[in-house]
């Protein structure tokens, strides 16, 4: 690590609460193994105050100055990001719809030197979050829209349940809503060889309280999460003040670009990156989603 990098990282991050570029010291080792025991118990863990609390405001600055970047399109979307005209079974899961309303600024819209998109290319963070996730390396997505996006749930939205693509989530609320705006998840609701579709339903009903927590987060947290195994959604934004959150997309391969379809439907358009890797996605188990 050069001592620019090494400068930007202690700026930016408390390293001495987490120790980024020391993982094998003892304060280190703490750390990835908490993140690691609770992934695997709770499918996600929360590092408080990960941005240093001074940069705070820089961070939220920063943000909202893109936030109008977002594309925007209320949307009637299910669980499983699949056609709500699909052909399922009467009870199943998926025919229940809801209203998305929450709003993406795609990574060419987010500028280079801003803090989060700095730290989603930093080596020494990338090599961090893979060892949170026990993996040996982690790949930033070469989605040229999707690998580091600002969600944006404006007042009266919500970012409805629903599952995950990418098994592994790392994101990070920049402003919170003056109220709602809940991060809401069901942990490990669903594996790779189960969909689970009773409980799932249950959920959706509002009889899943059972399998429901509910997360505090505040600005400069950082979240790992287990999306793809774990329903989740933020609950609608109450009051006059926007609910932002950077999300760091990664995966184990190289390569990974989002579909057309998916592409088209979260940032209202594709690029040629795209449409040149349409039909060549490589999926590692065969869930609805």
């Amino acid at each position: 690590m050069s001592t620019l990098e090494a400068m930007m990282l202690d700026q930016v991050v408390d390293t001495a609460r987490y120790p980024l570029s020391e993982l094998e010291s003892a304060e280190g080792r703490a750390v990835v193994s908490r993140a690691r025991r609770e992934l695997l118990t709770l499918g996600c863990t929360v590092l408080p105050d990960f941005i240093r609390p001074s940069l705070r405001d820089v961070l939220r600055q920063e943000c909202s100055a893109i936030a109008p970047r977002a594309h925007f399109d209320v949307e009637t979307v299910n669980v499983y990001n699949i056609p709500v005209d699909s052909a399922l079974p009467e009870d199943h899961p998926g025919r229940r719809s809801f209203q998305r309303g929450n709003a993406f600024v795609a990574r060419d819209r987010v500028p280079a030197d801003s803090l989060i998109s700095r730290l989603y290319s930093h080596r020494v963070f990338q090599r961090f979050i893979a060892r949170c996730f026990s993996l040996p390396q982690l790949q930033e997505l070469a989605d040229p829209l999707s690998g580091l996006v600002l969600n944006v749930v404006g007042p009266g939205m919500e970012h409805p349940w629903h599952f995950d693509t990418n098994e592994f989530t790392v994101s990070m609320l920049t402003q919170e809503a003056q109220a709602g705006g809940v991060f809401e998840y069901c942990p490990n609701i669903r594996s790779a060889h189960d969909e689970s579709f009773d409980d799932v339903r249950d959920v959706l009903d509002g009889r899943g309280e059972r399998l429901t927590r509910r997360l505090s987060l505040q600005p400069g947290d950082l979240q790992l999460f287990k999306g793809r195994y774990s329903l989740h959604r933020v609950s609608p934004v109450q009051g006059e003040v926007a609910r932002h959150s950077a999300i760091f997309a990664y995966s184990e391969r190289p390569g990974v670009i989002g579909s057309v379809a998916r592409t088209r439907q979260l940032f209202g358009r594709v690029l040629p990156e795209h449409l040149a890797a349409e039909g060549r996605a490589v999926r590692g188990d065969r869930l609805l989603d």
